[in-house]
This record gives structure tokens, sequence and C-alpha cells, in this order.
């Protein structure tokens, strides 16, 4: 080779747009003769019993030239500086990767890559891409050994930065407190485009006379992840339970909201939000908060939705609770004074006739609240309450309007519906005592049946005259029998 081409050699080495470095590896290889000699084999598990052995062999190669662009990416100033401070280019994880290319020659290999950590003189990390070659006619000795390394600092910072986000976006996901779910519609969606395409235009009409569509569409739904506030909520021991036994969540009252659902889609409503009911494994109802959202990018095949489930069971449960109570007396379970005056008041509006009507007095209550106490006269209203509603038949009614009162109202009820309902009452009445052993039932009855023309109320207080003058008789029999007594 002539001397000008030995110096465009050098000046392409110099000049070369990547880190290149000129090496001596011949010590490391008599090194790995001495090992051999003896009795090393297994050069990973030698290093790995002392990890001064992996510095040895670091010591063993000799830096012979770097080019310009090594000295800028190390931040050296001249050569003389870089070689001076090699124990801080070459340390800590990078002597971890330097087992493996170590591993590499030991076998034989005469080129190898490896993506590995240096430090700038500053300590700055470099995450570089190791290029390492024996140059032809220097196989066996290794004493002209070329390096190339390619700077991977900016790209496996962007690399560990997506994988913090992802670690914090799925962190997010997993331990979130309410149940989410990613899906993919993209199989329902082609369902609802092929019905477009056969030209219907009322698709709510569509789901009411194809009900099937609605189940096929369920069915089509593909769950590709779940949370652990998921597995809570719906008592599954693993996903893999959860994702076996999705007909036993998905059904039943869910039918309704999934078909406004797929309303909703049709009309390219890709964001939404309702309330709907799922299923536990165990069989328990969830009452849930059902908030529905294709993901951005995924808008023209609905390939990746996330559904989020609060569960408001115990929200929808103290509503209706507090409906009940609205409606109905606490202790007798019986409909209320507010209910039967609406109730009047709708069959007044509805102009319904005949309607019977009995008012019902429980007989001895005062006597027994202040001789036995409240306790025994709450249980004397209990076991009325019990009786009435077994007594009572849809479409009549039967409440509590006071203390110790009671009426039921029976719509289209005349004469002979009124004496049937007084008969069975005497029935349970007498069944009832027999069973208790305390104090009797005993009630006074008021019976009326409302005339056409005759406003409810009218016929409400005929029934109320002839409870009181039942009543009356009841307390002066009772007065009679206490003085019979005293005689």
């Amino acid at each position: 080779m002539t001397p000008d081409n030995d110096r465009d050699d050098a000046t392409m080495f110099d000049l070369a747009p990547v880190s290149l470095w000129l090496e001596d590896f011949s010590g490391l290889r008599a090194l790995f003769a001495q090992w051999r000699a003896e009795g090393v084999s297994d050069l990973r598990t030698y290093l790995r019993a002392d990890r001064a052995r992996i510095a040895r062999c670091t010591r063993e190669l000799k830096v012979l030239k770097v080019n310009r662009r090594t000295l800028e990416l190390f931040g050296a100033p001249d050569q003389a500086t870089l070689l001076a401070n090699l124990g801080k280019v070459f340390r800590d994880d990078m002597l971890d990767h330097h087992v493996d290319e170590l591993v590499q020659l030991w076998n034989g290999a005469r080129s190898y890559t490896s993506q590995t950590v240096n430090y700038t003189l500053d300590g700055r990390r470099l995450d570089v891409n190791l290029q390492v070659r024996v140059l032809p006619g220097h196989e066996q000795g290794w004493d002209r050994v070329l390096l190339s390394l390619e700077d991977l600092s900016v790209r496996e910072q962007a690399r560990q930065a997506l994988q913090r986000s992802e670690r914090y976006a799925q962190g997010l996901f997993e331990h979130s407190p309410v149940s989410l779910w990613v899906e993919d519609f993209s199989a329902v969606k082609r369902l609802i485009d092929e019905v477009r395409e056969q030209g219907i235009e009322d698709f709510r009409v569509f789901t009411d006379v194809h009900p099937e569509f609605v189940d096929r569409c369920m069915a089509e739904i593909r769950v590709i992840d779940v949370n652990t506030q998921t597995l809570t909520m719906f008592r599954a021991p693993d996903k893999t339970a959860l994702l076996r036994r999705l007909p036993d969540i998905f059904r039943d009252e869910m039918r309704r909201p999934f078909t406004e659902q797929l309303i909703d889609l049709w009309a390219g409503k890709l964001h939404q939000q309702r309330e709907t009911v799922n299923y536990a494994l165990d069989g328990e109802m969830l009452h849930v908060h059902l908030q529905f959202a294709v993901l951005p990018g995924h808008e023209r095949d609905w390939s990746l939705v996330q559904v989020s489930l609060t569960d408001i069971t115990a929200r929808k449960r103290a509503e209706s609770y507090l409906e009940f109570l609205g409606k109905h007396d606490a202790l007798t379970k019986l409909r209320n004074r507010s209910f039967f005056d609406d109730e009047l008041n709708r069959l007044e509006r509805k102009q319904i006739h005949p309607v019977a009507m009995l008012v019902i007095d429980l007989n001895g209550l005062k006597q027994v609240n202040d001789e036995r106490g409240h306790r025994a006269g709450d249980a004397l209203l209990r076991r009325t309450g019990e009786v009435l509603a077994k007594a009572t038949q849809a479409p009549a009614t039967a409440a509590r309007i006071g203390g110790d009162e009671f009426a039921v109202l029976m719509p289209g009820g005349d004469e002979h519906a009124a004496e049937a309902f007084l008969a069975t009452l005497h029935e349970l009445v007498e069944l009832n005592n027999q069973f208790h052993s305390g104090d009797p039932l005993r009630f006074s009855v008021g019976t009326a049946i409302s005339q056409a023309g005759e406003r409810l109320e009218a016929a409400l207080h005929r029934a109320d005259a002839q409870m009181y003058r039942q009543k009356k008789a009841f307390h002066a029999n009772a007065e009679f029998d206490r003085r019979k007594d005293t005689e």
C-alpha cells in the first residue's frame, strides 16, 4: 500500500461519522490461552465467579487509536486524556455486557455485535451499538481489532420513556378503582354495517323485530383485557375464569340497555354512558354505571373500545328502599297513607266504578300497648300486615292509613267481591290466631261499594262510619264482659 493510500485510510478513519477504535487484543488472546491451559472450559461461569477476572480481561485490551468522533462522543480533548480515563468510560453495567462479548471471542467468533453501555468523561451514560471485528490478516494474533460505536442514547432514552409511559398507563388500568374492560367491537360494526347496506333506516324498529340480532352482536364482542377491580367486582378468581363465563355476566336485564347502546352506535355516538345490569359469577345482580368509548384512532373499525363499570348496587338498593318507604309502611310492609290517597285520586280520575272499599280497625291495640308495651302492639300490627297482604290480590291494594286503621281498595269490586274478601280475611285471621299464642287479632270492618256518579271519598266515609259502629259495639261488649267478670 502506498503512503498516499495510508494517508487516505487515516483520514477516512479520523473523519468517520461513527466512533472508531483500533485496538490490540493479543494480550486477551494470551490470557485466554493461559486459562485454557489451567483447565477453564466454561468462561461465562468462570468470569461470573469473580468480577475481578472481567476487569483483568478489560486491562488486556490495548487502545491503539481512536478517531475524532470518539473524542467528541466521550467529551475528551484528546486521545491521551481519553486513554488515561478509560476506567471512567468502561465501568458498572458495561462489565456485565462485556461478559457476553468475551464469551463470543472465547468460542471462536471473530466478529460480533452487541448493545452495551459506556460513560462519557463527565459521567453521562451512553447506550451504544458495538460492532467488533478482528481485521483480516490478524486472525491468529488478534493484534488489530476494529471497534465501531453507534450512539443509541437518544433512541434508548425514548424507548425507556415509552416503557415508563406504558408501565404508568398499565398501572392506571390495572389498579383503577373501577372495573375496566378493553374490548374489540369490530365484528359488531361489521354486523351493523351489513344491516345499513340492506337499506334499513329505522334501526330501533329493526332490533324490535329481530331480537336475535342483538344476541348475535352481544356474542361477537371480544374481550381483550380486564383489570384487577373487574375480577373483584365479578367474584372471579382469574381472567380465564371470567372470560369463560361471560354469558353468565351479560344476560337477562342487560338486553334492553345493550340494545340502546347499539342504537346509539348506529347513530354515530362513539362515547356513551348509561345504567345497566350485570351479574357476578356467584349470581348476584350488579347495578352498574357504564361508560363506553371507542378509543382514538379506532373510530373507523371500533377495534379498540374501553368500557368502565362503576358498581352502583348499594346506591340503587338505597334508592329502592327509599322509594319503598315513600309508598309503604315500614312496620307492616303494606302501602302507606300517601300511596292510598294517590290511588284513590287515580281511581277517581279514571272514573272506575264500582270500587269496593273496606276500612279495617285493629281492635284492642291501645290496651295491648298500655298493658304489655309497644313491642307487643307492634307484633299485632305486623301480623295484621301479613294477613291483609295474603288476603289481597291485584289489582286490589291494602294500606295502613292510621295507627290501628287499614283500608282495602278493590277496583271493579262489587258486593260479592267484598263479601269474598271478608270471608278470606276471617279464615286467615283464624289461622293466624291459632299459630300465634299471644294476643288475638280482632278487627272491626266497614264496607261500601261506590255508586256511579258518587265521589269515592263519599263511599269511603260510609265504610268508615260502618267500621266505627262495629268498633263501638266491640267496646260495649268488652265493657260488659269486664263488668260480668267483677260480679
